[in-house]
């Protein structure tokens, strides 16, 4: 009968072969095709956005524009090499260009040249730490970042890059003071504002704010780069442009301030693991979304070889950039090709460079604050509340260090990280344990994890409920609140059941975890005692 239906269906088969004979299944080649034109088209939209971006996060770095032009080039086409997500563009990113700022700026004035080649050996930092976190498959490094730490730091990043940009956004001239106090002072001061210069940046919030609203592609970055370029061109904009722009590509050189290494260490190992969080998140979100797997640790490789070609080829500290990743991937991206697209169609464009220099600085400032605004909120620190009061305190703490030690937010960072451990290690401390009498029967179920450092809390509470309940005869030790026990609680524990035993009671011992069964079984039958 099987065989009978088998022979029907050819026929028709056949006969709709025959009725279109253009449709086909799409063939290797096919599939082939279409993934290299999606991504040459993703490719080239990023690099349309990415080309701005690169000069206005420059020069939140302290980087004169071509810094940022270089890092948009070489650093995606090799990333494209080992990354794991078919999305990630990688360049410069708004946090990692802050924390570059807080590390370089107190070593030598912004846009010197001894602060560019502070920068390309920062990046060099960067990338080697990366790259040896990816290599030794150390990727679970990054989740020091703990997201009570990033939940307060994220936002006061935000804060500190969107006061750094109110200068250049009103026109006023900057000082040498923390980007709060740059805020604060100009607005104080509307009589130095630049009218010109607001309208530019109020003009960019609307383009990039409000083409989102017509399309999620609309290019609102170009748009309002272009539109700074003719202001300056036609309309004969007098205020702050972007500096002058060499027309080459990016020069090749191993010569880097190799005596300042020491002192770039701290700050290069919290921007590889800070900056990593973005990348580490835009992969992790595309990945789940499209049901495909990543790899945190090839991640890490990809990010930190990209870093290492910007320190040789006169870029900036780079990683992965949320808004490109995204223009990516709805632009039709498919393969880890489209990122190798966007950096060769930056470096065509370098010769032609100069054609940016008409752009004013309140554009470049616009830019930036739109791009970081969104990071700036507050509601999910403040949900941490309700949640645990403890990680509330870190998130606020992280946020008010970050904004008190600004610019040299790595700071913040490195207490947050340090009140994240403190708060796990109170954690770990603590032991609750449950105490049940029922006639002459006692219950003890512990809650939390037993080791080395709560193992004796146990036999106390014992001692102390068989000083006051002299009647009990029997125990009943319920062990299923316990996330873990060490060889060290499973000795107590032993301990514990003897005296138990010795003062009379009758002891069950239950719902021990699966993963410490082996070594408490091993423990508490005297015939296979390791200790006796």
């Amino acid at each position: 009968m099987g065989r009978r239906g088998l022979r029907r269906l050819d026929p028709r088969r056949r006969e709709l072969g025959r009725l279109d004979p253009g449709h086909r299944a799409p063939g290797r080649r096919d599939l082939r095709r279409r993934d290299l034109i999606g991504d040459l088209v993703a490719g080239l939209s990023v690099a349309v956005v990415g080309v701005p971006q690169a000069l206005a996060y420059a020069d939140l770095a302290g980087m004169p524009p071509v810094q940022g032009l270089y890092a948009t080039a070489m650093p995606p086409l090799v990333a494209a090499l080992f990354a794991s997500s078919p999305y990630l563009q990688t360049g410069p990113v708004a946090i990692t260009s802050l924390l570059t700022f807080g590390a370089l700026s107190a070593q030598a004035p912004p846009g010197s040249d001894h602060y560019v080649e502070l920068g390309l050996m920062l990046a060099l930092v960067v990338g080697v730490v990366r790259i040896a976190l990816g290599t030794l498959r150390a990727g679970v490094v990054a989740y020091l970042m703990s997201q009570p730490m990033l939940l307060g730091f994220v936002p006061a990043a935000a804060v500190i890059i969107v006061a750094s940009q109110v200068p250049e956004a009103l026109g006023a001239e900057s000082t040498g003071d923390a980007p709060l106090e740059q805020a604060a002072r100009s607005l104080a001061h509307p009589e130095r504002w630049e009218p010109a210069a607001l309208a530019l940046a109020l003009l960019v919030l609307a383009l990039v704010f409000g083409g989102r609203r017509l399309h999620a592609l609309f290019p609102g970055v170009l748009a309002a780069a272009a539109l700074g370029i003719l202001a300056t061109v036609l309309a004969g904009y007098g205020g702050s442009t972007v500096a002058e722009i060499p027309e080459s590509l990016p020069p090749i050189s191993a010569a880097l301030p190799w005596s300042d290494l020491p002192r770039l260490l701290v700050p290069g190992g919290v921007i590889a693991l800070v900056g990593f969080a973005e990348a580490a998140s835009i992969s992790r979100r595309f990945a789940s979304e499209e049901r495909s797997p990543w790899s945190p640790d090839r991640e890490f490789v990809s990010q930190g070889a990209a870093n290492v070609t910007a320190a040789f080829t006169g870029g900036m500290p780079c990683g992965g950039s949320f808004s490109r990743s995204s223009v990516n991937r709805m632009s039709g991206a498919r393969t880890r090709l489209s990122g190798a697209v966007t950096g060769v169609a930056v470096l065509a464009f370098l010769p032609f460079a100069s054609i940016l220099e008409p752009l004013p600085t309140a554009v470049l400032g616009g830019i930036v604050i739109a791009a970081v605004l969104p990071l700036i909120r507050l509601s999910p620190m403040l949900a941490l509340w309700r949640l645990s009061p403890p990680q509330f305190g870190v998130a606020v703490v992280t946020f008010a260090a970050t904004l008190a030690l600004s610019p040299r937010i790595e700071r913040g960072v490195l207490i947050g990280i340090g009140l994240s451990l403190l708060v796990f290690l109170w954690r770990m401390l603590r032991l609750d344990v449950d105490v049940t009498v029922d006639g002459e029967a006692i219950e003890l179920r512990p809650r939390g994890v037993l080791w080395f450092a709560t193992a004796q809390k146990l036999g106390d509470v014992l001692l102390e409920v068989l000083a006051r309940e002299r009647h009990v005869r029997s125990l009943r030790l319920d062990l299923s609140g316990v996330g873990r026990v060490d060889t060290t609680a499973a000795i107590a524990i032993r301990g514990l059941i003897g005296d138990a035993r010795r003062a009379g009671l009758e002891v069950r011992l239950e719902n021990v975890p699966p993963r410490s069964m082996a070594l408490v079984e091993g423990l508490l039958r005297p015939e296979r005692d390791p200790l006796m």
